[in-house]
């Protein structure tokens, strides 16, 4: 049962995720919660999952509701109805009953086949497990596993061998293993996407949309910290997180550049280059279920576009004999299969390996990751 306190501040918060349109749902949430330091977790907690759960089954709700849905109608309809909808209204259409935007439901059934949208849709309205990748450089999995399994309920990964699942909800921040830089929150299947980066002690690789940082603290302990690494993103506060991770990390053969001067010294001298495009991220929308909702097919066409323009730049820095990663956390073959073909034709490239994951209950996200060389 929902309290009247906890509904005042659900309400809230939701109606700054309207009034805020371009801001991500966890960012708003974070933003809140640091602004209402009264809250305790376990309010916190309980605020965070109703709203996760209105935004992903928004559809559904409506479809409930005869006209002019607004948050309080559906959160006292919620309050009415388990979340399996057993007691709901029927018949439904398909993209009514997976909550999903019929434009963006229909395209989904067009690019997977509708028996693999509707499992896709399904998967995406469940939370995604949380995952910690351990930091080769400071220790090792069977370490950390054997210090967590008699304190937490956790599991190693199946695919990952660097990987541990947290079957429970953890204040990651304040452990003296993170601290201490002895792991990081990272996906299963991201995890494997960095390990493409197959560098050697001496390479010198090129993370070109670095972003935070992910990606580099993935791969870095292939490096042995000889070799160099370089991180770019037109994004300076996302490198400046960067910079702090990997500080924590330990990892000291890495530098950030943020010039185009600089930028322009590493041409053809690249033995390894990620680039993490932008992209729908339709693989992780689980973890970001506003995201559905404000997709548009214009957005993904301007998206397609920003990848290839990416991809143009970033071959300037490979080295004659360099291989170049290539990848997404999308579902959406426009982004995957079709660009690695573009590319291929276009530029002459000649494809190693790929990888490819969907997204699953308790199972991986969403990624797509491809190994390209020159002919």
């Amino acid at each position: 049962m929902i309290s009247n306190f906890q509904k005042a501040h659900i309400l809230k918060i939701l109606s700054l995720l309207e009034t805020h349109k371009a801001r991500p749902l966890d960012l708003i949430l974070n933003k809140y919660f640091r602004a209402n330091k009264t809250l305790g977790s376990k309010e916190r907690k309980i605020i965070a999952e109703v709203i996760y759960g209105m935004v992903r089954w928004k559809g559904r709700l409506d479809a409930e509701l005869d006209s002019n849905p607004s948050w309080e109608s559906r959160l006292a309809l919620l309050e009415s109805l388990d979340w399996d909808f057993s007691n709901g209204r029927a018949p439904l259409e398909d993209h009514e009953k997976v909550s999903f935007p019929k434009e963006l439901f229909d395209k989904l059934v067009a690019s997977l086949g509708k028996e693999k949208a509707l499992a896709f849709c399904k998967a995406t309205n469940e939370p995604g497990p949380t995952t910690v990748r351990v930091n080769l450089l400071k220790t090792t999995r069977e370490a950390l596993f054997h210090g967590w399994k008699e304190r937490y309920d956790v599991s190693v990964c199946k695919e990952s061998e660097r990987g541990i699942t947290f079957h429970e909800k953890i204040n990651f921040t304040t452990l003296t293993e993170f601290q201490k830089g002895l792991f990081e929150i990272q996906d299963e299947a991201s995890q494997l996407v960095s390990y493409m980066v197959g560098a050697k002690p001496g390479d010198s690789v090129l993370d070109f949309c670095a972003g935070a940082g992910g990606k580099t603290l993935g791969f870095a302990d292939r490096l042995q910290k000889k070799g160099q690494i370089y991180l770019y993103d037109v994004r300076e506060k996302s490198l400046a997180s960067a910079k702090l991770r990997l500080k924590r990390a330990g990892i000291q053969n890495a530098q950030i550049v943020t010039t185009v001067k600089d930028l322009a010294r590493l041409k053809n001298r690249m033995h390894w280059i990620i680039i993490d495009v932008p992209c729908s991220g339709s693989g992780t929308w689980r973890r970001n279920p506003d995201q559905k909702w404000k997709f548009t097919e214009e957005m993904l066409q301007g998206l397609i576009k920003t990848q290839q323009e990416i991809m143009r730049e970033a071959l300037a820095y490979l080295h004659p004999q360099g291989s170049l990663v290539y990848a997404t956390c999308s579902v959406f073959p426009e982004e995957n299969e079709e660009q690695v073909a573009l590319f291929l034709s276009t530029y002459g490239l000649k494809e190693q390996s790929s990888f490819k994951s969907f997204p699953k209950p308790k199972g991986m996200d969403g990624f797509f990751a491809s190994v390209l060389t020159r002919s």
